[in-house]
């Protein structure tokens, strides 16, 4: 059993990177906590959904622009001071979030300003962050620490939701926006205690040059480019957030509830893999690896669409039995997830120059923020024209076909050593 679960070396043998864990993991169920809690205050103001969904727009352009611009900015920079200074806009944003709705100012439009900033702040924190965890632990450790990142990942995006439910229904939106003010403290403090951590190698000016500079280094080296090529096969392909209330109020039953619960089984899985992740450590074919659990993510989804069929429509709103499978699939495709986006993100860390971690960073905080939304608009149209069960059977299939295609393409992906690692 000591084996099979998370390898806590990362934590034991570095002081830095425990300390900025804790507080990863207590701001990640705060900001988490405040996501949906302003998506309950958006609605709770406007009464539309489409309010709700354009918190999305506001959220991603932000985030897309800051990312490409906040990994230059990373890299040509000393990553702690960069990091300080996003985390605090972020704190400062969470505040001005509490502090409206302590005023009691109701105005959808402050909402979306502040969202707006705070993607930009965080755009910039995430490559940060995510350039500062290869000089805190040993190249082998990488691997465990990005699996211990899944763990705060999981917890986050499982306890968040659930507790602002609790929390707005209970003591309202102030009170809740205010848990997230003093747990992101914590994530402030952590990285106050980091030592100085400038860039080695050759720094550039932070600019469109240094952009492109990243964007360049992409294009030559096939191993890092395969990390985001095979996650957007996994995402455009075979995203099924899209379909999920469609779903429980028309195949499942159980309206908002259920669909509340099959992403919380995707949640689960990626948790129950980060903590079962002992055996990711001794990996040495990651690439191979990455290819087979996208695969298994795409099996996952046709697999939950096939359950999702056999049970039909649901009859008076009753819930159907067949969401035990629907389930069940969703939280292997959770397990699939976390294992690809452990060895992803470990490819991504080990093949680029410490110099460039920054700027391919903020690709990646793109690539993640974008292949879902477009896999929202894939999904969406193919089950307006199929139905939203084939719409998941034929997207996991596609998302199969897709990843191997691309990884037979570029067949040294497959061969990737984590001993020796080559971008």
């Amino acid at each position: 059993m000591r084996k099979l679960l998370a390898d806590i070396t990362p934590l034991r043998e570095s002081p830095d990177y425990r300390r900025l864990w804790f507080g990863l993991a207590l701001s990640s169920i705060g900001t988490q906590l405040t996501i949906v809690a302003v998506s309950l205050q958006v609605y709770d103001l406007t009464q539309s959904t489409w309010s709700v969904g354009l918190l999305g727009v506001f959220a991603l352009i932000p985030l897309v622009l800051a990312g490409l611009y906040g990994g230059s900015v990373v890299d040509a920079h000393d990553r702690r001071t960069v990091a300080l200074a996003s985390s605090a806009v972020l704190w400062l944003v969470t505040i001005g979030v509490a502090v409206q709705a302590w005023l009691g100012l109701d105005n959808v439009w402050i909402l979306y300003g502040l969202i707006a900033i705070q993607s930009a702040a965080a755009g910039i924190n995430q490559p940060a962050r995510s350039a500062i965890i290869p000089r805190l632990v040993r190249p082998e450790l990488l691997p465990a620490a990005n699996a211990l990142s899944m763990i705060v990942f999981g917890l986050g995006t499982t306890l968040g939701p659930l507790l602002a439910g609790v929390l707005v229904a209970g003591v309202g939106y102030g009170w809740t926006y205010t848990v997230d003010v003093l747990t992101f403290t914590a994530s402030l403090w952590a990285l106050f205690r980091l030592p100085s951590l400038p860039p080695e190698g050759e720094v550039r000016k932070a600019g469109f040059r240094s952009v492109l500079e990243g964007f360049r280094f992409l294009g030559t080296h096939k191993n890092v480019r395969m990390t985001f090529l095979v996650d957007l096969c996994a995402m455009v392909f075979a995203m099924p957030r899209a379909l999920l209330p469609a779903i429980g109020a028309l195949w499942l039953g159980g309206g908002e509830s259920t669909a509340g619960i099959l992403l919380a089984a995707i949640a689960a899985g990626s948790f129950l893999a980060a903590l079962f992740s002992g055996p990711l450590g001794h990996v040495r074919r990651q690439g191979l690896a990455v290819v087979w659990s996208i695969t298994l993510w795409g099996a996952a989804i046709a697999a939950m669409g096939g359950a999702i069929l056999a049970g039909g429509r649901t009859v008076d709103g009753a819930v159907s039995p067949w969401i035990v499978g629907a389930v069940a699939a969703l939280v292997v495709a959770g397990i699939a997830d976390s294992v690809s986006a452990v060895f992803r993100s470990t490819i991504l860390q080990s093949a680029t120059p410490d110099h460039l971690r920054g700027r391919l960073q903020g690709i990646f905080i793109v690539v993640v923020a974008g292949g879902p939304r477009m896999g929202d608009l894939f999904s969406g149209g193919t089950g307006q024209w199929l139905g939203e069960p084939w719409a998941a059977v034929v997207g996991g299939l596609l998302c199969i076909v897709a990843v191997w295609v691309v990884a037979r393409l570029q067949p040294g992906f497959l061969r990737y050593d984590a001993k020796h690692p080559q971008p």
